[in-house]
């Protein structure tokens, strides 16, 4: 059956679809409830434990062998599961802020957030950092406090911080009783029930207690003065916080707020339920041409992500896609619009992290994976032949640089191989300058060198040499038509060859030791355009380039 004879079909597998990413702080245990959310969806059956790093088992979301030995998460992974009839694409980013860019890619691909947030520390920079980014999109978010079972704050004080600290109404939908040792469970102010606390396994038990209303005799019999200090919060609680408007959280302004310990399994059942319950299904998006509608027939879709070697042995590379409209199938053409390039995919797949399952059709909202050998970059969009661009796909100019040498000259090619599948991957960005033959890497913090020399070591047989370099400023250079264009940019770029380089998507770049610099820059070449970030624009400066 053709895509032009299903529309009915694709407008309710498009209702089913719930595509979020899981969000916080680093060590706010935001692995750990990815983790026990696939296990109370039934996705898998026994939990890694993400800080075991020497046992057998490992979190099912850090699949890179660096994320096994430190017990942290530094690349983005994708799940799909089922649950309760929604079809839930699940991605996990990396806490570290050194990786906020994958994060910030990451954070266009979905059409809500999960934000975790340690009881004891509350908001933390790189909490607010990825706010900003779901504020800009109005990208609506779930909050789980999570740790309740530590020494904590004071949940009102923990409230109280998050409106003022992120500039969102709080609803709470679960409130504690009582914490750190004495953290008998939460009460479900929606069902008005209490569930309570007992702690968990690395399986799913089945057999949680469950006291009925809000009031029952038997809370202050067992739980004492924690109890009669809840109830008051509770209380108080009821008569400030407005009520759950569901278009406040649609559009990114207001919070509902979950307490929990996912490490426990506790508090993770009533965050998957409001999941499916409260997320929006995919909505339309915006393209250079037009607005896509996500249950239109044809198929487009938008790379946000690539990863090489997620599958050592074969030396594969993954071009992560969200699904932005209409019906996928395998075999199905399409085109690269960028390149004008032709794909009949046969060996598309579904994640479940490392675990990959063949797909045979995918619908506006999935995130599906890709195997191909650079035909691929990110923010490419792939349609079934319309001219369509997806914007919004963000990178940043760096703020730290290195120079990359082969300890073993005979290696060379190895080493440019591996920093060419690198760049296009965005775990780094990779710049060749216009006069010398030393690569650059740039990143936003340190850990991203040490990630990539470990990558180059055991994934492409590479041991590097990664010193200091003398630049600290970065900016992308374009110039308009109307100033000049092409010719004014060679001549730029060729006045300026010694601190000139090029990306992965060949875009010219000026490097420089100071901001002062830059602000001399600026005023000696006026029609030059210096920019601290860029969207995907290979398209523009490769139009540029060419001649």
């Amino acid at each position: 059956m053709s895509t032009d004879q299903q529309p009915s079909r694709i407008q309710s597998e498009v209702r089913r679809r719930r595509t979020f990413a899981i969000i916080s702080h680093p060590d706010a245990g935001k692995t750990t409830l990815t983790e026990k959310l696939l296990l109370f969806s039934g996705a898998i059956q026994i939990a890694g434990s993400v800080k075991a790093r020497k046992a057998s088992r490992h979190a099912t979301s850090d699949w890179m062998e660096i994320e096994k030995q430190r017990g942290i998460s530094v690349a983005s992974s994708v799940m799909q599961m089922e649950y309760r009839d929604c079809v839930i694409n699940l991605l996990d980013t990396p806490g570290h802020q050194d990786f906020s860019e994958d994060t910030y890619r990451v954070l266009t691909a979905v059409d809500a957030a999960l934000m975790v947030i340690d009881a004891a520390n509350g908001v933390e920079p790189q909490t607010r950092r990825l706010l900003q980014v779901c504020r800009a999109r109005n990208t609506p978010i779930l909050t789980f406090v999570n740790k309740m079972d530590r020494e904590v704050q004071e949940p009102l004080a923990l409230m109280d911080e998050i409106e003022r600290e992120l500039g969102m109404t709080v609803v709470p939908f679960t409130w504690p009783v009582g914490m750190g040792k004495h953290f008998h469970g939460v009460m479900d102010l929606r069902q008005q029930r209490m569930r309570v606390f007992s702690p968990g396994e690395d399986r799913v038990a089945g057999t949680e207690e469950v006291l009925e209303g809000l009031d029952n005799p038997a809370y202050a019999e067992r739980f004492g003065m924690e109890y009669e200090n809840a109830q008051g919060e509770i209380e108080l609680v009821n008569e400030a916080a407005p009520a759950f408007d569901l278009q406040a959280f649609l559009s990114g302004s207001q919070t509902p707020m979950f307490f929990g310990s996912a490490v426990n399994n506790f508090g993770v059942q009533e965050v998957l339920d409001a999941l499916v319950e409260l997320a929006p299904p995919p909505a339309e998006r915006a393209a250079m041409q037009r607005v896509v509608q996500p249950e239109e027939p044809k198929f487009s879709g938008v790379v946000f992500k690539i990863q090489a070697n997620m599958d050592p042995a074969h030396r594969d590379r993954i071009a992560f896609l969200r699904v932005a409209s209409g019906h996928f199938s395998r075999g199905m053409r399409l085109k690269v619009v960028r390149s004008g390039k032709e794909l009949r995919p046969n060996t598309v797949v579904s994640f479940l992290s490392q675990r990959r399952e063949l797909l045979d059709e995918a619908f506006a909202g999935d995130i599906i994976g890709i195997p191909n050998h650079g035909v691929l970059q990110l923010g490419d969009t792939i349609t079934e032949g319309e001219a369509l661009q997806y914007t919004g796909l963000p990178f940043f100019a760096p703020e730290m640089f290195r120079s990359v040498e082969v300890a073993d000259p005979l290696k060379t090619k190895q080493l440019r191989e591996g920093l060419r599948q690198l760049g296009e991957e965005g775990a780094i960005q990779v710049f060749r300058p216009e006069a010398g033959s030393v690569l650059l890497l740039g990143a936003v913090g340190q850990l991203q060198f040490e990630v990539v020399a470990h990558r180059l070591e055991h994934e492409y047989g590479v041991k590097a040499r990664v010193t200091a370099a003398r630049y600290n400023v970065a900016r992308w250079v374009t110039c308009d038509e109307a100033d000049g264009g092409e010719r004014e940019l060679r001549r730029f770029i060729d006045h300026n060859a010694h601190r000139v380089a090029w990306d992965a998507v060949n875009a010219p770049t000026v490097l420089l030791e100071y901001a002062g610099e830059l602000r001399a820059m600026q005023e000696n070449w006026p029609k030059i355009k210096f920019h601290a970030l860029r969207e995907h624009a290979g398209l523009v400066f490769q139009k540029q380039m060419d001649a």
